[in-house]
């Protein structure tokens, strides 16, 4: 059987993470995000482990050479037989081709490639509008799921603060991060059969119903 790979696309703030592991759970496939495999590989003590963890520990970048050592690493275990849906990776050019040439070698396909696309206001309106509870860590939005309460936890009666990393500014500076670094895969993927372009206007359940749509799999 060829397995078959999922691969979510998208700036910060356009929920790729919640509807991969949507989209996972669906199609009973692994949920794969890069942090978790970084984890995995590094609690098992594997020698491309070590070399992730030295690196970490002296508090560099892990290199891309590292990453699709722990991806291949990854691909082999028994739940990927069948294919795995991937959050977060490929993040890079070098690290999209390198899957290319991993997945050739296996016999493997990737079955498709959801670029989730939101203006840059909405992002940051999403991410700028988060507020977190200091006391119990509940999550709220102002607009989305504001609290009874304005500033006031409705779990702990805790009270509510925004992450240094959820100010506007510092989301524009993610954004920019982002179109440089990020956004070539676009042009990578753009011209297969398997790439989708899925807006990501409205609630989480919309954009699910796109996605499940695009990959033809019934819900």
């Amino acid at each position: 059987m060829v397995a078959k790979h999922f691969i979510f696309l998208g700036a910060p703030g356009v929920g790729k993470g919640t509807q991969a592991q949507r989209l996972a759970q669906l199609i009973r496939l692994p949920h794969v995000s890069t942090g978790d495999m970084l984890r995995a590989s590094v609690q098992s003590g594997s020698a491309i482990g070590v070399r992730a963890a030295a690196v970490m520990e002296s508090g560099a970048l892990v290199s891309d050479e590292i990453i699709i050592g722990i991806v291949a690493e990854r691909l082999l275990l028994a739940d990927a037989a069948t294919g795995v849906v991937f959050d977060g990776f490929p993040r890079t050019i070098h690290q999209a081709n390198a899957l290319d040439d991993l997945l050739a070698g296996r016999g493997d396909q990737i079955a498709a490639v959801l670029h989730i696309e939101l203006a840059d206001e909405e992002i940051v309106e999403r991410l700028s509008g988060r507020r977190v509870c200091a006391t119990c860590g509940a999550i709220y939005h102002v607009r989305y799921h504001p609290p009874a309460v304005e500033g006031i936890c409705d779990v702990c009666g805790g009270v509510l603060l925004q992450r240094e990393d959820d100010q506007p500014a510092v989301i524009r500076k993610r954004l920019a991060v982002y179109q440089a670094e990020t956004a070539p895969l676009i042009a990578y993927y753009h011209d297969r059969s398997a790439y989708h372009l899925v807006s990501g206007e409205g609630e989480a359940d919309e954009v699910f119903s796109r996605i499940v749509k695009a990959v033809g799999v019934a819900r």
